[in-house]
């Protein structure tokens, strides 16, 4: 049916029944490329270990406000366990870690190259407002790491926890100076980590949490952390928790009573 025969039907505006042109092509200004998904270049640590926190800064993003401002010559400075993550990619559960390593009094390593920016709001959101009672250490690659674990002094170990591990994690002996180890979510630690952990003169072995594999493929990383963090405080009599009261310090920032981990 021609317009000529739709006015007779008094239908009031004809041109309703035109076929629609592509959005695009309606609307050429509105033609875009999508941006490719970029990761955060860590070409230097954003807060150290020795409880500063003066937030330095990458042009790129920082670390949750106010990281480790309360720690000052703390529990979690004194190095009795580390952990560290290497190339992690869920910032949610990067965030659970930190709180949890706020909680048990010890430090934290990101191994990069990261799956998110270091400003990530989840990554913030999962971690609440103890941010300040963790300190946090940024490193760009495995190989800086390694530079920086090998500058360290006193008695020092890395520990692979991996599915492959030859010891069950509460079979495993635990030192003052250990540095417990985590890979990527997705493809668990890389090869050179293990070797590593595997040789001498700082690698410790590696060690598995036992579960039933026969409907999980693996643990979340958070809890993993969780449970290796915990038993080897246990073995160590909870010494990185004696934390001093005035070591810590109340915040700027209202307490989030929310305990969301989206």
């Amino acid at each position: 049916m021609d317009i000529t025969g739709l006015k007779s039907l008094n239908i009031p505006n004809p041109s309703l029944f035109r076929p629609k042109l592509p959005i695009v092509r309606r609307f050429p200004f509105l033609h875009f490329k999508p941006k490719p998904t970029t990761f955060l270049s860590l070409s230097s640590p954003f807060c150290s270990l020795n409880g500063n926190a003066a937030a330095e800064r990458n042009k790129e993003g920082t670390l949750p406000r106010g990281v480790g401002e309360a720690v000052n010559g703390g529990a979690s400075s004194s190095k009795v366990l580390q952990v560290v993550l290497v190339s992690p990619q869920i910032p949610g559960n990067t965030g659970c870690i930190a709180r949890s390593c706020a909680a048990s009094g010890v430090g934290l390593h990101l191994v990069g190259p990261l799956g998110f920016q270091v400003d990530d709001a989840k990554l913030k959101r999962a971690g609440l407002d103890y941010w300040p009672y963790v300190v946090v250490k940024v490193h760009d690659s495995w190989a800086s790491f390694r530079d920086y674990f090998r500058q360290q002094e006193g008695e020092k170990r890395l520990l692979a926890f991996t599915k492959r591990g030859t010891q069950v994690h509460s079979e495993f002996s635990y030192r003052k100076g250990d540095y417990l180890l985590f890979g990527s979510e997705t493809s668990g630690l890389p090869p050179e980590s293990l070797l590593d952990c595997k040789t001498e003169p700082f690698g410790g072995g590696t060690i598995r949490i036992p579960m039933v594999e026969t409907y999980v493929r693996c643990l979340n990383l958070s809890v993993s952390v969780g449970i290796a963090l915990y038993e080897a405080s246990r073995q160590l009599n909870y010494e990185n928790l004696q934390i001093p009261s005035e070591s810590c310090m109340d915040t700027e920032e209202p307490f989030i009573t929310e305990d969301i981990f989206a």
